[in-house]
């Protein structure tokens, strides 16, 4: 079991708080399903035209030579590939949005993570989430969960703005934003590269290993299959790297 000591928790979602079979196989099509008649009804949106900005860039166009078409084709493509990109990432929130608010729409959160958060967060653990889809996803999908909102647990949220997640800087910004050592912030996550940019930055790690997560030969994290299994310590430590 692993017995890290924090006095805040970042959670990554996919994989780790939420079944990645969800985002995969229900999250990603709906976005696809819907994303051309959202590119289409909202011209001009600031979501719209900064992914329009984004496409335009990356083919060296002016951002008015990409039309509507050449738009929404692109943008599929970087769905398709699962492209980490933030203004892709802040446009399917806006989606999500509308699936969730109609009821045709309700996330996934494993049965362990609720009452593990909520007992940290009693002892007086700050609770964050860092993940590559945008704060407005995030909020959603804490917001529609089977077990109902669980937004209120978590006092802070972050995502690709604040810097990428497999580079340590975006760890420190973190930190930075908590008001913490990188030493005092635990951070969980089922990617092996992601808990190593952490790590080099810091902070305490423990892998999740959900179903279809293997442990990597000779990683240096601790590891849990669920949340409970995690003994917390609510005390800061001067220490860093990865939790024993």
């Amino acid at each position: 079991m692993a017995a890290p000591s924090a006095r805040a928790v970042v959670v990554d979602v996919e994989g780790t708080t939420t079944d990645i079979r969800f985002v995969h196989d229900t999250l990603f099509p709906v976005a696809r399903r819907d994303l051309p008649a959202y590119v289409a009804a909202h011209p001009g949106s600031p979501e719209v035209e900064a992914a329009r900005g984004a496409v335009a860039r990356e083919r060296g166009l002016p951002a008015e030579a990409v039309g509507e078409g050449e738009l929404t084709a692109a943008l599929l493509a970087w769905i398709d590939a699962d492209r980490k990109e933030t203004t892709l990432k802040a446009l399917q929130g806006k989606i999500w949005r509308s699936a969730y608010e109609s009821g045709g729409l309700r996330s996934h959160v494993y049965p362990d993570v609720e009452p593990a958060l909520r007992r940290w967060r009693d002892l007086g653990v700050t609770l964050a989430v860092f993940s590559s889809g945008s704060v407005e996803a995030q909020q959603l999908l804490f917001r529609h969960t089977p077990s109902g909102d669980l937004t209120g647990l978590f006092a802070a949220y972050f995502d690709t703005t604040t810097g990428p997640k497999r580079e340590p800087a975006a760890y420190q910004r973190i930190a930075a934003a908590l008001g913490l050592p990188p030493g005092e912030v635990l951070f969980l996550s089922d990617v092996v590269a992601e808990l190593d940019a952490a790590a080099a930055a810091g902070m305490r790690t423990v892998q999740l290993l959900r179903p279809g997560t293997a442990p990597e030969a000779g990683s240096r994290h601790a590891a849990a299959e669920r949340f409970d299994q995690i003994a917390l310590q609510p005390a800061g430590l001067a220490g860093a790297g990865s939790a024993d």
